[in-house]
């Protein structure tokens, strides 16, 4: 019910293939959230005999908030959701109210313990059922995620959680976010994540965190 990044894309190749082209990309993000690297694929007829020109173009009829950096040619077997190994997302909080920010970070305005944050996080780490950090009746074949990385910096006085996994759950990294700040504000204990684990019980996690502080920075392939 609402423009979609995906129908966008979508409408602007095919205004300039003039033929209707649908585009294959690495995964969905929650409505709200950003994603600063994305990988996309799309199927022609015919090589593009210019893809620096192509990428101008493309880029003339795309509104302003969505920016196409490369387009490349690829195996005719490249998958970019399918062939993706890992991908990797930060979330960052500002621990001030700043007007000029509050599009691209969550503002919560309260002391935040990053060790006890970070000592929590290492729970999340390797493969596990992540049910209870995920959205309810998401329709999931499996919850069994791979999570290779998970912790907290502070940087230019914002704090930033950086995590990476073989592939997320709708919901995942903003209710992890949310129950590790109720970690590091003393709302929750550090063990409840375990707890959560163990019980699969979407209630013993934490709330799910604004979708504005989240951006999907990477994605892997071989």
């Amino acid at each position: 019910n609402a423009p979609s990044v995906q129908e966008t894309l979508q409408r602007a190749l095919s205004t300039l293939l003039r033929t209707p082209t649908g585009v294959v990309g690495a995964g969905r993000t929650d409505t709200g959230v950003h994603a600063a690297f994305y990988v996309a694929h799309f199927d022609v007829v015919e090589p593009l005999a210019d893809t620096q020109r192509f990428c101008y173009h493309l880029n003339a009829i795309l509104p302003a908030d969505i920016a196409v950096q490369r387009v490349r040619r690829v195996s005719d077997e490249a998958h970019a959701r399918f062939d993706a190994t890992e991908r990797e997302y930060k979330y960052y909080v500002s621990p001030q109210k700043d007007p000029f920010s509050r599009d691209v970070t969550y503002q919560l305005i309260m002391p935040l313990d990053l060790e006890k944050m970070n000592c929590a996080a290492q729970a999340l780490l390797g493969e596990q059922l992540f049910t209870s950090f995920s959205k309810l009746h998401s329709g999931n074949k499996t919850d069994l995620c791979c999570v290779t990385k998970a912790e907290w910096n502070e940087v230019d006085g914002r704090y930033v959680f950086t995590i990476a996994a073989d592939r997320f759950l709708r919901n995942m990294v903003r209710i992890m976010v949310g129950t590790l700040l109720d970690i590091g504000n003393g709302r929750r204990e550090a063990d409840c994540i375990t707890q959560a684990f163990v019980s699969q019980d979407r209630r013993l996690a934490g709330k799910t965190a604004p979708a504005q502080g989240l951006f999907l920075k990477m994605v892997f392939y071989p």
